[in-house]
């Protein structure tokens, strides 16, 4: 197990009037933990994530893992990824078992591998001659993960790997994931949009929002005693036991289009949407001005929020949520 750093890591598109994708993320992945990464769509998490393994340019900062640049690893990596889509992650014209043995070292003896690593993502050893069509989205997913685990990994990311599976069998591979990421003491950075999800897996949660980290620290805190108003919008549009899935508050300024990513607000980027911000408070013009992150450090969880600590609020998940 290795500790998964980003450090000031950003990812732009398109030259100076392009778009940055991700602006600046320092966030680090402990070794043998689980870092669960949330946010809406298009917050930037998975740009982060293909950053991390050579997938999109990183712009500025590096990626470490174990203290060295991934940049500089050897070509099978130490960290591996598993992506959204089972559908388009595998090579259709490859069987299952030369997908898996294709991210194995040299020397390994390889038909005994597949079929370890097979039987531990619980399939069958004989789907190894099948060919992913074959295959149901939850089977796939199981391949993808085993073939990650073929490259002997250090670190793990996880991006919205169950989103599109059915509900019947997400919890069943949200349990393999967690038993492997235990058993081998993996590092993991698991993205997700489903609160549930990230609470079920992780031992800490950071909160992206249009390309930043605006809240990270530990799982139970964060879910318990969110410090930004974005983490708070999150975690009360999580359906619930206790509300209607579609129990909105019309009134929310959270329910407003984001900023366009090419320009981000001035000041906070969420003061348009912040319904503790300068659209509802007017004394709070620092917002359109101040950056908050420039001095997040000091403050509880890191929160990106001139007025974090300052704003009451009643905890937001209990410690029994689960999926």
């Amino acid at each position: 197990m290795s500790e998964l750093v980003f450090d000031s890591v950003s990812v732009r598109y398109g030259g100076r009037r392009g778009l940055t994708a991700v602006d600046g993320v320092s966030l680090t992945v402990p070794a043998g933990k689980v870092v669960g990464l949330v946010g809406e769509s298009g917050s930037g998490k998975s740009t982060l994530a293909r950053a991390a393994v050579g997938l999109s340019p990183v712009s500025a900062g590096r990626v470490l893992l174990g203290g060295v640049d991934v940049r500089k690893l050897p070509r099978r990596r130490p960290l591996q990824m598993v992506f959204q889509d089972p559908y388009s992650s595998l090579n259709p014209r490859m069987t299952i078992g030369e997908s898996i043995a294709e991210a194995m070292p040299r020397g390994t003896d390889r038909r005994a591998e597949v079929a370890r690593l097979l039987e531990l993502v619980n399939l069958d050893p004989e789907r190894a001659t099948h060919l992913p069509g074959q295959l149901s989205g939850g089977q796939r997913q199981r391949v993808a993960l085993a073939r990650a685990l073929a490259g002997r990994p250090e670190a793990l990311i996880a991006d919205e790997i169950t989103s599109a599976l059915d509900v019947s069998v997400q919890g069943a591979v949200l349990n393999l994931v967690r038993s492997v990421q235990r058993q081998f003491d993996l590092s993991m950075l698991f993205i997700s949009h489903n609160l549930a999800v990230i609470r079920y897996l992780s031992d800490f949660v950071a909160v992206m929002y249009l390309g930043r980290i605006v809240e990270a620290g530990p799982a139970a805190q964060v879910l318990t005693d969110p410090q930004h108003p974005y983490t708070r919008d999150l975690l009360d549009a999580a359906p619930s036991a206790h509300k209607p899935l579609f129990d909105l508050d019309p009134g929310a300024t959270a329910d407003a289009e984001p900023p366009d990513p090419h320009h981000p607000p001035a000041g906070c980027r969420y003061h348009p949407r912040c319904p503790v911000g300068p659209l509802v408070r007017s004394d709070r013009e620092i917002c359109l001005r101040a950056d908050p992150a420039e001095d997040a450090a000091p403050r509880k969880h890191a929160a990106a929020c001139h007025f974090s600590e300052s704003e009451g609020h009643e905890p937001a998940i209990s410690q029994g949520a689960s999926v």
